[in-house]
């Protein structure tokens, strides 16, 4: 009994660092301001993305336990390199927009926590990553990464003591209601982005492949993947709840990291910007490595490189050389200048730009029976995959088509 309780234990626990680091710095921002600029408005999509993304992330687990291999090395196989390439440039230029906006997002919470410009934490903080995704185990970061999931309680309990109306947002959560302005569309975009962005589930390909757990435990790794997102998804909604009825009520945009603090003066009036900016690190600290990690490792199996996070850096250069150089790349971009929360909320936006072509070829990986064999998804999920995808590509389709003709 104890030996099957241990074995569980060491196959739950990936799903739940790739899905709470999809609520990572860019996510918070997005739904702040969806919560600021539309209150309740969009509750149902946050709703309706869960299972989206619970799907999406399972299909991803089922990739990497079956291949044993990472989601852009099963694309090179199948498809070769050139798509590969294509797959490697669309998930790389996401990641290192999303990355340094994550980085403006940890720089903006110790400024909130200190009271010093973000820009000084900047580079800190990338620092600190790199030192500990070099030097320290994997294994060890990641027990440490799984309890982080819980600073996101916080938003839950700045929900219930904002005191919305809640007949308002029961009614926006399950009667789906859409306006054609641009807090609607980009707001929409935004969430799809930043939600079903390829780095989580790239990332749930490859954790899944390093772990090997053998394909008698798919069912469990699934679960997994799936538990972890719904969690974090739980935790989204309670967010624009929480906005909605604080800055959204007020007609308040959110501009700053201190105007999304404002979101939790419920719970801790005027220390909110504290427990924001604590909220808000944590997220940092969960979604920087990850982000970091899966460019090193994306990178990695595009050029057939060797290596991973549990190597030694001497056995593995070319690997963590590009983990570096992705820090690098992302904390020269945050110093552009553009304010955290715009910053974040564009990543989201360039997100949802690039995700129909990595969902698209995950699909078609999961599919694929030389890759799969008999343990390619089925047409439940096969359908629910196409779906999110077609969701996301008609969104970012309406979201350029009224940029370019406005």
């Amino acid at each position: 009994m104890l030996k099957r309780v241990r074995a569980l234990a060491r196959d739950i626990g990936p799903g739940i660092v790739s899905g709470f680091s999809d609520n990572d710095p860019t996510t918070v921002a997005t739904l702040a301001v969806i919560g600021a600029s539309t209150m309740y408005g969009l509750t149902w999509l946050v709703l309706l993305v869960i299972p989206m993304l619970a799907v999406v992330q399972s299909i991803a687990a089922r990739i990497g336990a079956v291949s044993h291999h990472g989601l852009e090395h099963c694309i090179r196989f199948r498809y070769g390199r050139l798509v590969a390439l294509v797959a490697l440039l669309a998930v790389l230029g996401v990641n290192l927009i999303t990355l340094a906006a994550d980085l403006e997002g940890g720089g903006a919470a110790l400024a909130l926590l200190t009271g010093i410009d973000y820009r000084w934490w900047i580079v800190p903080f990338a620092v600190l990553t790199a030192l500990l995704l070099v030097f320290a185990r994997y294994k060890a970061i990641s027990k440490f990464l799984e309890l982080l999931a819980l600073i996101f309680v916080a938003y839950i309990f700045a929900a219930f003591l904002a005191h919305p109306n809640w007949a308002d947002v029961l009614r926006g959560s399950l009667v789906p209601h859409f306006e054609y302005t641009d807090d609607y569309i980009s707001g929409t975009l935004a969430l799809l982005g930043t939600t079903l962005t390829a780095y989580a589930y790239v990332w749930e390909s490859i954790e899944t492949s390093v772990m090997g757990r053998g394909l008698h435990r798919i069912g469990l790794l699934q679960v997994d993947a799936a538990i972890g997102i719904v969690l974090a998804g739980i935790s989204f909604w309670f967010i624009v709840v929480a906005t909605g009825a604080t800055l959204g009520v007020h007609h308040r945009h959110v501009e700053t990291a201190q105007d999304a603090a404002s979101a939790l003066a419920p719970i801790a009036g005027r220390y909110a910007s504290i427990v924001f900016g604590v909220g808000l690190l944590g997220s940092a600290l969960l979604a920087v490595p990850v982000l970091a990690g899966t460019s090193a490792y994306v990178l990695s199996e595009a050029l057939n490189w060797q290596g991973s996070l549990d190597a030694d850096f001497r056995n593995a250069r070319r690997f963590y050389s590009a983990l570096l150089a992705s820090l690098v790349i992302g904390a020269a971009i945050a110093f552009a200048g553009a304010s955290p929360i715009k910053l974040l909320f564009a990543s989201g936006i360039a997100g949802g730009i690039a995700t129909p072509l990595t969902l698209g070829l995950m699909m078609l990986v999961a599919r694929d029976r030389k890759i799969m064999g008999r343990h390619r998804v089925g047409n439940a999920f096969a359908f629910t995959g196409w779906a999110t995808t077609a969701v996301v590509l008609v969104a970012s389709g309406v979201y350029l088509y009224r940029t370019i003709t406005t």
